[in-house]
């Protein structure tokens, strides 16, 4: 992946659950074609791992990449790995290596 539409191609060509901060995130991914979506908003997180893990084995994490997305990052990365969900790390790594984004809603 090298350019924001490889990356899109590549994340919507990868059928992989995509857990995203709130609405407007998944609003804007789902218009760029992507779905398999769940959002943390208005949820326990501890609710949210439990649905995860029902429903795949395999997860991306698309919070935004603020000071406040990170620490997010951080604790659902953890309780993922908890639960025996591994989180694939390459799409964020790109944006926070090869964009100026810091808002998920913002590609």
């Amino acid at each position: 992946m090298e350019t924001i539409a490889e990356w899109l191609d590549s994340l919507r060509d990868s059928n992989k659950l995509i857990l995203v901060e709130g609405k407007k995130d998944k609003q804007k991914l789902e218009m760029l074609g992507i779905n398999n979506i769940i959002t943390i908003s208005n949820k326990p997180l501890y609710k949210t791992i439990e649905k995860i893990s029902e429903i795949d084995k395999e997860i991306v994490i698309l919070t935004d990449l603020d000071h406040e997305g990170r620490k997010l990052y951080s604790r659902i990365k953890h309780q993922c790995q908890r639960n025996g969900i591994k989180v694939d790390k390459k799409y964020r790594e790109f944006l926070f290596s090869n964009t100026k984004i810091t808002q998920i809603e913002g590609i």
